[in-house]
């Protein structure tokens, strides 16, 4: 295909004062939550007040760099701007910069997506075009770019574009309908492509809220997969059936692992199969038989691996919505033991979500799902803030950043009131973990009294980080921003043209 160059303005640089040292202690926060679940009028009487919910900003995305807070020492500077919902970054073996736009946004909002060289001063030029989105993220191997191809329209895939634009599919039917897509792609020391694939539900069972979402007009039939067999418990939940529209009184009764108004008896076995949903899998890096790697995942998004080849996963925690809300549900990271289940859709951070601390204030408890569960679930590494929606991750591994060894977390930032209730914005920067101890402290977030997107501050600093990725030579740290998505009670509503790129480096006289 021809080559399309775009016009960006030169990128503007800025060194940040020296930073707040925040920890995030997950605990005291599910603790805090317990108590409202404990007083629900009290929560119940609050309105939401989720960093989407805010007056539209202007029609033109500022970006200021000087608005962004960063420890001691570190720089921030715009690489690229105008960028259209973009979700990925990654380096050929030259160090020249690509990014991909998904082509697609919650609230229903369809665009191209596209694979972009970034150009010096911000330019982009175009490699490739696709037609399925969404496209949620690149990784280059064997001198190609391998792109995770969500699929709401034709099913996710995982395809590999040479550098001249050329697509070739190396994965395809993958269960991506639904709630959540395909999401990675990272290549292990074993030279394989993993990569994430969401579940279709919030928590196992089809329902009006996948209905509000759009994939449940398009895709009726489409429902969640496990990877191996498993045992109902036989519970099944009534709502109005939003598919008979002009017939107010109709319900549609729906169990687990199946399509929206179909029963399932106690007892019932749902037979399993790969690809699923919920997992983490892999594929050589030229296509073969797909592996799965380990599941029991609800929303996979960000995968790397340690220095030491040791694979985590960000996951995104249940939400207050749908037939079997689960409520106060952290967002977690996993250090991924093949072979593994890891608790959806039955068990929360290692804990069974049938118990009251998960019912919504003043709802039901959510039923549990399977008979027997496949295995007890592991601990995750660390909790992320609730609704944070913490989704791309790398591991830092050359000194002259530093925290070698810790993981930093793009944290999307809460959809409410779509999820679910906020009363304060949460997410909305970049977080650093400590892989040893799980230990959560701010990296890179928007100056002010207040958390929040850029937006939302009437500032000019990061809006909703989607992605994080080293450079090849490990010394700086891009940061894909998503752009502008305002929430309100008819669902998402993004703004088109206001995604970014940044990278962060450290001063050479810094520690």
């Amino acid at each position: 295909m021809n080559a399309q160059a775009t016009n960006r303005p030169p990128p503007p640089r800025s060194r940040p004062r020296p930073t707040r040292s925040l920890t995030f202690a997950p605990l005291a926060t599910l603790a805090a939550l317990a108590a409202l679940a404990a007083a629900p009028g009290c929560f119940s009487a609050r309105s939401s007040s989720g960093g989407g919910e805010t007056t539209p900003p202007a029609p033109t995305r500022l970006i200021r760099t000087s608005d962004i807070e960063l420890p001691d020492g570190y720089v921030v500077e715009v690489v690229a701007t105008g960028l259209n919902f973009p979700t990925g970054v990654t380096f050929d073996d030259a160090g020249q910069v690509y990014v991909t736009e998904s082509g697609y946004s919650y609230g229903e909002v369809f665009t191209t997506p596209r694979l972009l060289r970034v150009e010096p001063g911000g330019r982009t030029t175009v490699v490739a075009t696709g037609k399925n989105p969404p496209w949620t993220g690149v990784t280059w191997a064997d001198g190609a770019f391998i792109v995770a191809e969500g699929g709401v329209t034709e099913g996710g895939r995982i395809i590999r574009i040479a550098p001249g634009g050329q697509t070739q599919t190396l994965v395809a039917g993958l269960p991506s309908f639904g709630d959540h897509h395909t999401n990675g792609p990272v290549v292990g020391p074993d030279g394989f492509i993993y990569f994430g694939q969401g579940t279709a539900t919030n928590s196992g069972i089809v329902g009006e809220d996948n209905y509000k979402f759009g994939w449940l007009k398009r895709h009726p039939e489409f429902h969640d997969v496990p990877c191996k067999d498993v045992t109902l418990t036989g519970a099944a939940l009534t709502t109005s059936n939003p598919l008979t529209p002009r017939d107010k009184d109709d319900k549609a009764t729906t169990g687990a692992f199946v399509r929206f108004g179909t029963h399932t008896p106690k007892g019932q076995v749902i037979p399993g199969k790969v690809p699923c949903s919920g997992a983490v899998m892999r594929v050589p890096v030229r296509g073969g038989t797909l592996n799965l790697v380990a599941w029991g995942f609800r929303n996979p998004f960000g995968l790397a691996f340690s220095p030491d080849g040791k694979l985590f996963v960000t996951d995104n925690g249940y939400d207050d919505r749908g037939s079997r809300p689960v409520w106060g549900n952290a967002d977690y990271l996993w250090a991924v033991t093949p072979g593994t289940w890891y608790g959806w859709p039955d068990f929360a951070d290692g804990r069974p979500v049938a118990q009251d601390r998960y019912a919504p204030p003043g709802g039901p408890t959510p039923p549990a799902l399977l008979e027997t569960p496949p295995n007890r679930p592991p601990q995750p590494v660390a909790l992320f803030a609730v609704h944070s929606s913490s989704n791309g991750i790398d591991i830092s591994r050359d000194p002259s950043f530093g925290h070698v060894g810790d993981a930093f977390v793009a944290q999307f930032g809460d959809q409410a009131p779509d999820v679910g209730k906020v009363l304060h914005p949460v997410g909305f920067k970049v977080v650093r973990v400590d892989l040893k101890t799980g230990v959560i402290r701010d990296f890179a977030v928007n100056r002010g009294k207040d958390n929040g997107p850029a937006s939302h501050l009437k500032a000019g600093g990061l809006e909703r980080p989607i992605s994080v990725r080293f450079d090849r030579a490990g010394r700086s740290l891009y940061v894909v921003d998503f752009g502008v998505m305002l929430m309100d009670e008819r669902g998402a509503r993004p703004k088109q043209g206001t995604g970014a790129l940044f990278r962060i480096t450290r001063a050479a006289s810094a520690g």
